[in-house]
């Protein structure tokens, strides 16, 4: 009997069911629901009259906590809503297709399923494989192979004629029972990264925190922090702004809104020393996109060739009022571009010698072409310009991005 697809080529469907999809548009009109509730008790409150001070100062952070709130509260409902409404289109298998692919992997010891595509409205293709391992190819000690997903992304490669790869969220090996494993096309760039890092004298550990954090497939985002101060504290507080940043983006909160509640929690606490920088830059590898977003931080770096482009955002850090703008920049990246983010402490020793003007000149000069070697190599001018004195803790990140298609030494 042949296998037949209800889906016409050019339909889309939801990928949420409709009692499911219904349930979360419940859940999103409710939270606006809250979010008008909490405006409008903002909208009726009394001016608070400025000769109580005490009374003044307790009315003005209950609005701004309100209204913080009623923001959070909208953004929840957004990403509900646009959750519950996200559809995607699948294209129909022939039989003939079908059963390549099926012959092509119980080749390799897997049974296929059933095998999918789908556009979503990004305008991507994923590929879903309902497959198992069979366990039929013995290695030495007369176990069976492992089968990754990686293995299974270069088979298919070959019969699709696409280079794809795992999803992120793709398990790492296949089972012996039918599990459904997703594909997508490989982005067009790769990354390569490096660091670089000292800590101040006199303490043990490093204020600067970092991370390089997968959003989503084909999505990679960078995060650099410097607490307040140095040491164990500096480094706790810097360190709970990273771990926030990830959790909020992997929840579906945009940048700016995920900046905004981190900086309500930080402002909450009204203690100085909760007080962090946030420097995040987020590069789409498919279109080479780069978006940067930054909070109290210090200049970012884009190498191309001898070319050095610098961004700056004069905003205070995290943690000192209740409402912050934060700045956001976008360029567009291109084959062998470098991106360089620095810590405070970087430009803090650049001013004991030249200076930081000097430092685009600097980077520009540089011929090399492996990231670490470029953070080690700014790193150490910095520490040289304060004469080997290491007064703050300093960090760099250095992203370099290349075309898959294009040779490159390192």
């Amino acid at each position: 009997m042949k296998r037949q697809m209800e889906i016409r080529d050019d339909s889309r469907i939801e990928i949420i069911p409709e009692y499911g999809r219904q349930k979360l548009l419940t859940y999103a009109e409710s939270f606006r629901d809250l979010a008008d509730l909490f405006e409008e008790e903002d909208e009726q409150e009394q001016t608070p009259d400025p000769a109580d001070r005490q009374e003044y100062l307790w009315q003005k952070r209950l609005q701004e906590n309100q209204g913080l709130l009623a923001e959070h509260l909208k953004e929840m409902a957004h990403i509900m809503a646009r959750v519950a409404k996200e559809t995607c289109r699948c294209r129909p298998m022939g039989e003939r297709r079908f059963k390549q692919m099926s012959r092509l992997l119980r080749e390799s010891g897997i049974q296929l399923k059933d095998f999918f595509e789908m556009e979503h409205e990004d305008g991507h293709w994923e590929i879903s494989l309902t497959m198992r391992n069979l366990g039929e190819k013995r290695i030495r000690g007369g176990e069976s192979e492992h089968i990754s997903t990686e293995d299974v992304a270069d088979f298919i490669s070959v019969a699709m004629n696409t280079r794809l790869c795992p999803s992120k969220n793709s398990p790492i090996y296949l089972t012996r029972d039918y599990n459904t494993y997703y594909f997508l096309e490989e982005p067009p760039y790769h990354l390569l990264t490096g660091f670089a890092k000292a800590v101040k004298e006199g303490e043990k550990v490093s204020g600067d925190n970092y991370s390089f954090y997968e959003e989503d497939t084909g999505k990679l985002v960078a995060i650099l922090s410097d607490g307040m101060g140095s040491g164990e504290i500096a480094c706790r507080n810097s360190g709970r702004v990273i771990e926030m940043m990830e959790r909020l983006l992997e929840a579906g909160f945009g940048k700016e809104s995920a900046v905004q509640m981190i900086n309500g929690a930080l402002a909450a606490t009204g203690q100085e020393q909760n007080m962090s920088t946030l420097d995040a830059c987020s590069m789409d590898l498919y279109s080479g996109e780069c978006e940067f977003v930054k909070v109290g931080a210090a200049c970012t770096y884009i190498k191309r060739g001898r070319l050095v482009d610098r961004l700056s955002a004069q905003n205070l850090p995290l943690g000192v009022f209740q409402q912050i703008e934060p700045e956001i920049m976008s360029r567009m990246l291109q084959n062998g571009d470098y991106v360089i983010m620095l810590s405070d402490g970087i430009l803090d020793a650049l001013s004991q010698g030249l200076g930081e003007e000097v430092l685009p000149e600097i980077i520009g000069r540089m011929e090399y072409t492996n990231p670490n070697e470029i953070a080690n190599q700014i790193l150490a001018y910095a520490i040289k310009q304060s004469k080997g004195q290491i007064r703050d803790d300093m960090t760099v990140l250095v992203i370099g991005i290349w075309d898959q298609s294009e040779d490159c030494l390192l």
